[in-house]
């Protein structure tokens, strides 16, 4: 009985080791079973990582959207029908000392740029010579081109530049175009459809309207592309041949005096050409004046001849 009893303490002992030493054991086993879970994320994130590698310069919003597994969006494309289409005009006028120099240096600067002359027309007088000329530039040379153009012993008289915006135009004669194209394949779709003669022609009509809007959208298209793409220079240069003539911004009593008398003597002339030019009208209002006249003088001859109450007869009449 005193064995049995002092047994018992023991027992209890050694169930309560078992009981702590099976805790443990689980304990060591569930954070092996973490360990791997923690391991598998860490070889996923790595795996992700070496997939979509951001670049070193990269935003941080793109290396996120990279490490979340996305690819980041790709720039946006510009619309090229928004490109800018701007006309630039420019107008000049020079005093040139050596007129053949600056005509010949006007050409080669003119082929440096890959411009072309549009228009020329020259006049000359006894003291003056001058040219007006009509130059399309590339836009991009339009700066370098006007800068070089006056030299050191040319005179700048005037100066103008201008610029015109024809954007919105462009796009909306292009848009005009895209839906004219769309109708006219469906008009061509029920053209294969259509059965009788009359819708043939019917639908031909409206086919032929539309190509003709089409044609004059793309002209108008492609004058705005190289208006834009080729800027104008409007460019008046002259030389004075003799200083005599020159003008001058307030001229004397007897300038003005001979300037009347010159407009007077051009004004005569003209009135003088111009009575020339109906002298048959003159001609015939002349021959009808004397006639009249002549009439008019026989019957007041007649009338003095006769007696007062006495009729007069034909033949006197006519005398």
């Amino acid at each position: 009985m005193r064995l049995k009893v002092s047994t018992m303490p023991a027992a209890l002992l050694l169930l309560l080791c078992i009981a702590c030493h099976s805790k443990t054991r689980q304990t060591e086993e569930n954070r092996t079973v973490e360990d791997k879970d923690v391991a598998a994320s860490a070889g996923m994130v790595a795996a992700d990582s070496a997939a979509y590698k951001p670049e070193e310069n990269a935003p941080i919003p793109q290396r996120q959207a990279q490490f979340r597994g996305k690819r980041p969006a790709p720039p946006p494309v510009p619309n090229p029908d928004w490109d800018k289409k701007i006309i630039k005009t420019a107008n000049l006028s020079l005093e040139v000392k050596n007129f053949r120099t600056f005509t010949d240096r006007l050409q080669q600067m003119v082929q440096r740029a890959g411009g072309y002359t549009a228009q020329e027309q020259q006049t000359q007088s006894p003291s003056i010579i001058e040219n007006t000329v009509t130059i399309k530039v590339p836009v991009d040379e339009l700066e370098d081109f006007l800068s070089r153009l006056p030299s050191d012993s040319d005179r700048l008289v005037d100066r103008k530049l201008s610029s015109e915006d024809v954007t919105g135009e462009v796009v909306d004669t292009r848009s005009r175009l895209d839906t004219r194209r769309a109708a006219r394949e469906r008009y061509l779709e029920l053209l294969k459809q259509a059965k009788t003669m009359d819708d043939v022609i019917a639908i031909q009509g409206v086919i032929d309207n539309i190509q003709e809007e089409m044609d004059a959208a793309a002209g108008r298209i492609a004058y705005l592309s190289h208006s834009a793409a080729f800027s104008v220079v409007n460019l008046k240069f002259y030389q004075v041949l003799d200083e005599s003539g020159r003008e001058t911004s307030d001229p004397s009593m007897w300038r003005r005096i001979m300037d009347s008398i010159s407009q007077g003597w051009e004004g005569f002339g003209a009135a003088l050409v111009w009575l020339l030019s109906v002298w048959p009208l003159l001609l015939l209002g002349a021959l009808v004046w004397m006639g009249v006249r002549r009439q008019a003088k026989k019957t007041a001859a007649a009338r003095k001849v006769l007696p007062v109450g006495q009729p007069a007869d034909r033949a006197t009449i006519d005398r």
